[in-house]
């Protein structure tokens, strides 16, 4: 039997969705990209990192060897003296090991939260192509955090690695703690760093001069390789207002018991998170402004 023509037209219109209907539709699919979209942008930050996985993978390796070798054959080896910090008395590899791990942690941060950032914004604008789908600054901003902290995790715990097995973990109960304080360093120090990323809109060296004039000063001057009361006292705020000098002195405290007062354990991980948390907020809302212009 033929089908007429007017049985086909009133198929084709029973079939035809309704606009509530693919509205309805349309919300469905956003659900998953607003409750996982953190993860997304993560997954895309993680897997964009392979372009250099070389460079991450021999970073973690090489240097964390290469430090310790020339600390604890080279330097180490001419200074006889052991360090003598809160009537604490250590040999200078022990000392210097936490803030060479906290180094480690703060010089990824300042990879992953500068250029990549930068680039999300202006070379190759995958941000706004991230903020066309569901996903919202904050997760997008999120996702970048989330991404560069997967490679500070890599990155310490390979560092702590080395240390213990060079022996300048005495402690190895709580010596373990410097993992998470390694990411905090970097965090402490990367958020901030991406919502200053985040508000360049030309380049015109902004990135380096960074490096330069706040990143060597802050390696030079805090603590890392002597105890930060032996500079003069003009010298001395770099360290006080620089998050390696904070995570350093908790390495220290969980590494080989350096004494402090409990007062001072709790500014030096609350201003950590002061700059992590407070980074955060004000990066999420630069991410929204330059996503909405």
């Amino acid at each position: 039997m033929t089908a007429r023509p007017e049985d086909a037209g009133a198929a084709a219109t029973t079939a035809a969705p309704s606009l509530d209907e693919l509205r309805a539709e349309a919300l469905q699919w956003g659900r998953k990209p607003r409750l996982f979209g953190t993860w997304y942008v993560t997954e895309h930050m993680v897997r964009a990192m392979r372009a250099y996985g070389w460079t991450i993978i021999v970073g973690a390796l090489g240097q964390p060897i290469l430090y310790l070798l020339g600390l604890a054959v080279g330097l180490a080896a001419l200074i006889d003296a052991p360090i003598v910090e809160n009537g604490v008395e250590v040999s200078y590899l022990v000392f210097v090991a936490p803030a060479l791990l906290m180094t480690a942690a703060i010089s990824v941060a300042s990879e992953e939260f500068s250029y990549p950032v930068m680039a999300g914004f202006k070379w190759r604008r995958y941000f706004f192509g991230f903020s066309a789908s569901a996903l919202s600054p904050g997760q997008i901003a999120g996702g970048v955090v989330a991404g560069a902290s997967a490679r500070i995790i890599f990155v310490v715990v390979a560092y702590y690695a080395f240390l213990w097995i060079f022996g300048a973990v005495p402690d190895p109960a709580t010596g373990w703690l410097t993992i998470p304080i390694g990411l905090l360093a970097g965090l402490a120090f990367g958020i901030p760093y991406m919502a200053y990323a985040a508000s360049i809109t030309e380049d015109k060296g902004q990135i380096a001069l960074v490096q330069r004039f706040i990143f060597m000063p802050m390696f030079l001057f805090s603590g890392t390789f002597y105890p930060l009361a032996t500079l003069p006292l003009w010298l001395q705020w770099i360290g006080w207002v620089s998050p390696l000098w904070h995570a350093t002195e908790l390495g220290r405290i969980v590494t080989y018991g350096k004494p402090a007062e409990p007062f001072m354990i709790v500014v030096h991980v609350g201003y950590l998170l002061v700059l992590s948390i407070g980074g955060y907020l004000v990066g999420r809302r630069l991410f929204g402004r330059r996503l909405a212009a």
